[in-house]
């Protein structure tokens, strides 16, 4: 898979990044990157299919039950950890600087809660 950006033409596209005849401005995404696209995309599918309230709901149930629960709510937290941070690194590569300000923010702020609910000060 590969992006295409600084205007080149797709019938440009030979060679390696950093070798004569890869155009300036392509990149190939890492073989990591894709294995974990191509992993993701029968979830993603699915989630698709779904109206756009209900992720956005479930992720918020999530949170407010991990927050109500005591002693091993923070696991649900953490579930919902884990899901904003997939969304978010696949979305990454698109994504404008400040919105990936927002997105670690908002996946830090509530690892910090999940561990501040599973240790306990006594």
């Amino acid at each position: 898979m590969r992006a295409r950006l600084a205007g080149a033409r797709p019938s440009d596209r030979t060679g390696q990044p950093g070798q004569p005849g890869q155009p300036v401005g392509w990149s190939t995404v890492s073989s990591l990157r894709e294995s974990f696209e191509r992993a993701s995309l029968p979830a993603l599918t699915w989630l698709s299919g779904l109206p756009r309230v209900v992720p956005f709901l479930f992720v918020l149930a999530l949170v407010v039950a991990g927050l109500l629960v005591p002693g091993w709510g923070w696991v649900l937290i953490a579930v919902a950890v884990l899901l904003l941070a997939w969304i978010a690194l696949l979305a990454w590569p698109r994504l404008s600087v400040a919105e990936r300000l927002m997105r670690v923010a908002v996946v830090v702020m509530l690892a910090a809660i999940a561990i501040t609910q599973a240790v306990p000060r006594g």
